[in-house]
């Protein structure tokens, strides 16, 4: 067969002409890890995006031989005064947090610098072709604007020590997780491992790589479907002054679910550096790791595509509530255990009543889960939001009009301001794009059937409002605020679309 050549970051790289992917060749036999995966591939996410000849290209639907003789730059392959300035920018606002959908941004980004383009809004439009779950799109655009304004002076341990809080899992701040060092499983498995990935009927493709291991599973790759998602619970009798139905809901997670394990250790975790807002709390990954490589005598990562997630990943289950004017009501929700106890914390008035109905699985684990929709419930009964006050000890409130969202939060000492305001972006951005866009399609028979990553209904860059955070000063012990903002500005959204009764609302 005769090899094809390319240049990648500057060197003249031989390989197969097999059929692999771009993706395929960069990270598996380049070992290029910046590049990540997060939609398995559909070229929906932008995680894998490079530059071919200086213009950007998701890497993981572009045949390797169609790119034979270009030259592909990766976020490695950039100037290191660029790289530099870029990880500077993204630290100084806070436009990175799991780091996992970053290098790809910062590619896209640097490749219409490098064109001349110096306008936000195209920026903005640019965003388009990325999926960012964490940071709500505004502190990326403020990292456009901020490059090459000067170095990051932020201290690595606060703003850790805050991003713990705020994302519930120990985490990392700084430029190595901007420039797609954050240590998640896939990049740090072991040479020589061999990759799974479910096969959809209970068991695993196996390979030497993740192209031999997904072809061993002959999955048909999933995609997105017609029907339409809607709430699945009927309303609980009563005179109620407000009512709320919703549908399920996926957590639109970038970094699907993954871990490695060597014969008889414990293997790493799927939490690398963010615990998905609560998606990843109970993740089978680690122990499918741990099992095949017992099976197998050697190091086993196990990866799971975007269809895995989607189709078996921990969802907000649906409601269907009604509240009088004094506050009390019923709120019936699909059967989830802890449900009950989130919450009982904020409405103790609300009775909770949990059926079964089939369907993908359902979490309290994930971000508010059950008590941010009772929130919303008891300000719709008000008439106003009022302040939050979150089960960790955070509160907030939130504005939201034609202008835009306005939020205050106070949550102890801030340890790092740019952080705490980043991860309060990116929880305003979460509860507005909840209330107005997000659902998932099942069907009567529980089986899902949006299993695209842009299925879910996450709001775009251009679509969002823009967001101003205040931070009250507070002494107290440092606490989760992004929670409370999260609730706040959900119950804010619906309020200012007149509380109709069926989430999603529209844009």
């Amino acid at each position: 067969m005769k090899p094809l050549t390319l240049t990648v970051d500057g060197r003249e790289v031989a390989i197969p002409d097999d059929g692999a992917t771009l993706l395929d060749v960069l990270r598996e036999r380049l070992g290029i890890t910046s590049v990540k995966d997060g939609c398995s591939p559909q070229g929906q996410c932008g995680c894998c995006t490079v530059l071919v000849d200086g213009q950007p290209r998701v890497s993981c639907v572009t045949p390797a031989r169609r790119v034979a003789g270009r030259s592909i730059t990766t976020l490695d392959g950039l100037p290191d005064a660029d790289r530099r300035a870029w990880a500077d920018a993204l630290c100084s606002t806070g436009g990175s947090q799991c780091g996992f959908c970053t290098p790809g941004i910062v590619v896209r980004l640097a490749g219409l610098r490098a064109a001349g383009a110096v306008d936000r809004d195209r920026a903005a439009r640019a965003l388009h072709a990325h999926l960012c779950r964490c940071t709500g799109w505004q502190t990326i655009l403020e990292a456009w604007d901020r490059y090459g304004s000067g170095p990051w002076t932020g201290d690595p341990e606060p703003a850790a020590r805050r991003a713990a809080l705020e994302g519930h899992v120990p985490q990392r701040v700084g430029p190595d997780v901007v420039l797609g060092r954050g240590g998640f499983a896939a990049d740090t498995a072991p040479e020589g491992c061999l990759v799974a990935v479910p096969d959809g009927r209970g068991g695993f493709g196996v390979g030497e790589s993740l192209v031999e291991a997904r072809a061993a599973a002959g999955k048909v790759q999933g995609r997105r479907t017609t029907a339409e998602a809607r709430a699945r619970l009927n309303l609980p009798p009563g005179d109620w002054v407000a009512t709320l139905r919703t549908s399920w809901v996926d957590p639109g997670y970038l970094e699907t679910d993954a871990a490695w394990c060597e014969p008889g250790g414990e293997p790493s975790t799927p939490l690398a550096n963010g615990g998905a807002f609560g998606g990843k709390a109970t993740s089978p990954a680690p122990a499918e790791a741990r099992r095949l490589a017992d099976q197998y005598g050697v190091p086993v990562l196990v990866l799971h595509a975007r269809e895995d997630t989607v189709r078996d990943g921990p969802k907000r289950p649906p409601v269907a509530a009604g509240v009088d004017a004094d506050g009390r009501g019923v709120l019936r929700v699909v059967r989830t255990p802890g449900i009950a106890d989130a919450v009982a914390r904020v409405a103790p008035d609300l009775a909770v009543e949990e059926v079964d109905v089939p369907g993908p699985p359902t979490s309290a684990n994930l971000r508010a889960a059950g008590w941010a929709e009772a929130v919303a419930l008891l300000a719709a009964a008000r008439g106003d939001v009022g302040w939050v006050t979150a089960p960790d000890g955070g509160t907030a409130t939130a504005e939201v009009d034609a202008a835009g969202i306005r939020v205050t939060v106070r949550c102890g000492q801030p340890l790092d301001a740019t952080v705490l305001r980043s991860y309060s972006v990116g929880a305003a951005h979460m509860g507005w794009s909840w209330v107005t866009a997000e659902s998932l399609a099942v069907d009567d028979e529980g089986t899902v059937h949006d299993l695209t990553v842009r299925s879910l209904g996450i709001v775009r860059a251009t679509e969002t409002p823009p967001i101003e955070v205040v931070v009250e000063p507070d002494d107290g012990p440092p606490v989760n605020g992004s929670d409370a903002v999260f609730a706040a500005v959900a119950a804010a959204t619906w309020l200012t679309r007149g509380a109709p009764e069926a989430w999603p609302t529209g844009i």
